[in-house]
């Protein structure tokens, strides 16, 4: 996800957010102390929203499998960059979200090797061995669609594999939480637990979010944290899961560009996104691409 504008505060296992530009923290926390628990005005979408939030997340995820073929050693991010842009304009006839997002200056995020998210495209070709992930957002008749895919450049080493493959299946887990009447909470405990679990770190400065007329709407979805807290999943609450996970340690910093996020230490990072509705007995992947229909045991 993009950095929410303003100053972002952890409280136990969930985050809310202060516009600066609307609100003193006096004000902010007045307004918190008479919210109902576990309500941060979180929009439950009508039945004609839902089908927008199908058909953008349907769009999103199509631009994917288009530049799958493109995705090889010597292209730069910005040619990829390019050919989503005409796919999503000319084709899609929809808008790419990051464009001018917050002064963001081009129309998709491609994060390379050690770099964590919001990464920006430009002149470095890929090359053999590296990792990138390619982070979309369309948006089509007002409501947005937004999703990541993790793609190898040539042969990837054992370790980018694994870091990759843990990733796509932490994603899954914490997926397959998704319920009404669960816990928000459960599904960054599982995506810990499975990662922490094998030897990965997971990345805590940045997470999911709901999403719908806006790009970033409450909740925000933690990828860590306790079983059991905070707001409780209903029907037609749509938002990303999006793990970061890292080879080496969890810290990041952020580069003089504002927008690259990297590890502090280096080491890999990889990240897969999609988005979610909650359903009346489960969920439904927004974003799910070709291929993917068998990673679906509890969707509904």
């Amino acid at each position: 996800m993009f950095a929410i504008p303003g100053h972002v505060l952890y409280h136990n296992t969930f985050a809310v957010t202060i516009n600066a530009s609307d609100q003193t923290l006096l004000e902010w926390l007045i307004d918190l102390t008479f919210l109902e628990p576990g309500l941060m005005s979180i929009a439950v979408k009508t039945a004609e929203e839902i089908e927008k939030m199908r058909l953008a997340g349907r769009l999103a995820a199509e631009v994917l499998e288009m530049i799958e073929p493109h995705v090889q050693p010597g292209v730069s991010t910005e040619e990829i960059d390019q050919i989503c842009h005409d796919y999503i304009v000319q084709q899609q006839k929809a808008t790419p979200a990051p464009l001018n997002y917050m002064g963001f200056p081009k129309s998709i995020c491609t994060s390379v090797n050690h770099q964590v998210c919001h990464g920006i495209p430009g002149g470095k070709t890929l090359k053999n061995g590296d990792i990138v992930n390619i982070d979309i957002t369309v948006i089509k008749d007002g409501f947005h669609g937004d999703t990541s895919k993790m793609f190898f450049i040539g042969e990837p080493s054992v370790l980018a594999r694994r870091l990759t493959k843990i990733t796509l299946e932490a994603l899954w887990i914490g997926i397959e939480q998704v319920r009404p009447g669960a816990h928000l909470s459960n599904i960054g405990h599982a995506i810990q637990q499975y990662v922490e679990s094998n030897n990965y770190s997971i990345v805590r400065e940045y997470c999911g979010h709901g999403i719908g007329r806006k790009f970033h709407e409450e909740p925000q979805v933690l990828h860590y944290g306790s079983p059991g807290n905070g707001v409780l999943l209903q029907p037609g609450m749509c938002f990303t899961i999006e793990p970061m996970v890292n080879a080496g340690k969890r810290q990041v910093k952020l580069l003089p560009d504002g927008w690259t996020v990297v590890t502090k230490d280096r080491s890999l990072s990889a990240q897969w996104e999609h988005t979610m509705l909650v359903t009346e007995t489960g969920y439904e992947v927004l974003t799910l691409r070709k291929g993917e229909e068998n990673a679906l045991p509890g969707a509904t």
